[in-house]
């Protein structure tokens, strides 16, 4: 196994874990928290392009180009709504209702793809979605409460989530660099018409700091740091890393806000998380058995 992919993956997750804390230090709201965070990733994913000289070979296609613009318009929407569920509940329920997205993927790919819902899948999507519920606590959060909408926030941007990884498997012919700083701008014109640019006046120099930092780390090299250890790297480590993500987010936010699960919420995470092992359980059988199918065919 390359360890230096390896590495990079699980220094990619972990920062990643870490935004939703980050984000409260900001000042901002999420509109404007996201935008800083799109001008700072695109001025870095460009400086690296040029650097690196990607933009010498990149290869451009008509057909991919319309499914970066309709990637970065689905990201665009799981930023937004990821970060409003962070203004309104705790990282760890927010976190915990994003990562539905890989069932989203399962449900979605059934209609679209048309691919068979195995009973692994059926049983994931009733442990995500009855750990959802537990999660929201039904018999004592009240519709119009701010947990409760976090909670919605959180698991439409899981939605939206979905999408972009759906679409982006149809990402093949553009380098990672030019596909990436392409979603950026892409995003930039899409949610300037919407920014309040009073907002940026009212933050103080450390609250700009973490604007930025949010924008560099967690978006510029964490997107640098995941998609170059992609390709290095089986599916089924891949699979399991994204466990780093919640861990890491759940754990911050114990130990730094303070944030303390009642003994329902901690069952629903549990129940999410065993769903999404399913998730990766029933990718790691599809793959032994396209790998074995194909391997008779080879034989023959």
């Amino acid at each position: 196994m390359n360890k230096k992919a390896l590495t990079q993956l699980a220094l990619a997750m972990s920062i990643f874990g870490s935004v939703g804390f980050f984000s409260r230090l900001t000042g901002l709201f999420a509109i404007e928290l996201v935008f800083v965070r799109l001008v700072c990733a695109a001025i870095f994913l460009f400086t690296v392009w040029l650097i690196k000289g990607k933009y010498k070979t990149e290869i451009w296609n008509q057909k991919e180009l319309l499914f970066i613009i309709l990637c970065a318009t689905a990201n665009l929407m799981n930023w937004i709504f990821l970060f409003k569920s962070f203004e309104q509940t705790s990282v760890t329920i927010a976190i915990s209702s994003y990562h539905l997205a890989p069932i989203f993927v399962l449900i979605i790919g059934r209609f679209i793809f048309r691919e068979k819902l195995t009973w692994h899948s059926i049983l994931a999507i009733s442990l995500c979605f009855t750990g959802t519920l537990f999660i929201m606590g039904l018999g004592e959060i009240r519709s119009a409460s701010l947990e409760w909408n976090g909670i919605i926030y959180s698991v439409v941007a899981a939605f939206f989530y979905a999408a972009t990884m759906l679409l982006g498997k149809s990402i093949t012919k553009t380098s990672v660099y030019a596909t990436t700083f392409l979603q950026m701008t892409i995003g930039i014109l899409l949610l300037v018409p919407f920014v309040d640019f009073s907002a940026y006046t009212s933050i103080n120099s450390t609250e700009w700091f973490y604007s930025i930092l949010t924008g560099i780390v967690h978006t510029g090299v964490v997107y640098l740091l995941f998609f170059n250890s992609l390709r290095n790297l089986p599916a089924k480590v891949i699979s399991f890393m994204i466990f780093v993500d919640p861990a890491v987010a759940i754990l911050l936010d114990i130990l730094l806000t303070e944030f303390r699960p009642d003994w329902l919420q901690c069952l629903g995470v549990l129940l999410i998380f065993s769903g999404l092992l399913f998730t990766i359980k029933q990718s790691k059988s599809l793959a032994t058995s396209e790998y074995e199918v194909s391997e008779k065919g080879a034989a023959v």
